[in-house]
């Protein structure tokens, strides 16, 4: 029994029809029937009837169809885990993320990665804010960390995200009836935020935006993840400036609403590495994450500073 039997087997088996099954494979309709034939042969029972009209699956072609499937793609994952380490694109690839934004780009990172190197592991290290994740790759502890712009020196970085910042409140409260809201009303308001200590690129957004807006912001709790902080606003606690991405977070009793003004800013999410960074592992994970997670047209540049 060989592969390229089982691949002409496949697409007979899908297409119903030697003549499309051949076209699909890119080969005459000869070689195809031939491969068939050997394949039948082979097994010692007939896979298909056929008429001059007409092509079924008897009962053995129904029963041969999911395990030529999955021996086809365990074939096809052998090579990929083959040709990975051919090229040393095995091993492991820590990445820290925190919030909503990371929350929206990883699972395409993520699923791309196991899709295309298959050699490779992720490992994820949640609740990782923007200061942290860049400390930790500056010292190379964390191999690509989601972190706000300006980076360090020593750090090259590639925008992912642009965001603006809106506001989370809950249905009830009085701001939820307008269209949008300034920055401005939320000077007497309770704020939930992350924790300063977690350096947080959303919170030092939200500080600088209320001081620009002429007051200091009142901290009324602070909640280590995007879904705690909509938990509390929902609950009541108070209102929360998030980005735009959080908005995929369905709670009850939570609307988001754009904010007003020039003050408000929007933040560029980027990821960022250790400049010179020799594994192949991370080199290959970068390539995948700039097919899916390519640079938007709007954002800034995010290389290197002072290079």
């Amino acid at each position: 029994m060989e592969l390229k039997h089982l691949t002409g087997f496949v697409a007979v088996a899908e297409e119903l029809h030697f003549g499309r099954a051949a076209e699909r494979l890119h080969i005459a309709q000869s070689p195809l029937s031939q491969q068939i034939k050997l394949l039948e042969r082979d097994l010692g029972v007939k896979l298909f009837d056929r008429t001059t009209r007409t092509v079924r699956l008897t009962p053995a072609g129904q029963a041969l169809v999911e395990p030529a499937r999955r021996l086809l793609a365990d074939a096809s994952a052998v090579r990929r885990t083959v040709r990975a380490a051919h090229l040393g694109e095995v091993g492991r690839v820590s990445v820290g993320f925190a919030g909503a934004s990371s929350y929206a780009a990883l699972p395409l990172l993520t699923r791309a990665v196991t899709s295309q190197l298959p050699g490779i592991e992720l490992v994820l290290e949640g609740q990782t804010y923007s200061g942290e994740a860049l400390r930790r790759v500056t010292d190379g502890t964390l191999d690509i960390g989601f972190v706000a712009l300006p980076v360090r020196r020593g750090i090259t970085a590639r925008v992912v995200r642009m965001e603006r910042l809106v506001l989370a409140l809950p249905d009830s409260h009085p701001l939820a009836d307008r269209a949008e809201v300034p920055v401005r009303a939320l000077a007497d308001e309770p704020i939930v935020t992350f924790p300063l200590s977690r350096e947080s690129a959303v919170r030092d957004a939200m500080v600088q935006a209320c001081h620009d807006a002429g007051f200091a912001p009142r901290i009324a709790q602070e909640a280590p993840d995007s879904y705690n902080m909509l938990a509390l606003v929902g609950a009541g606690v108070g209102v929360a400036v998030v980005v735009e991405s959080a908005r995929n977070i369905h709670l009850e009793h939570v609307v988001f609403r754009p904010l007003a003004g020039d003050e408000v800013p929007v933040l560029p999410i980027a990821l960022g590495w250790r400049s010179g960074n020799p594994s192949a592992a991370l080199q290959a994970v970068l390539r995948v994450a700039q097919e899916v997670l390519p640079t938007p047209e709007d954002a800034p540049a995010a290389s290197e500073p002072g290079s």
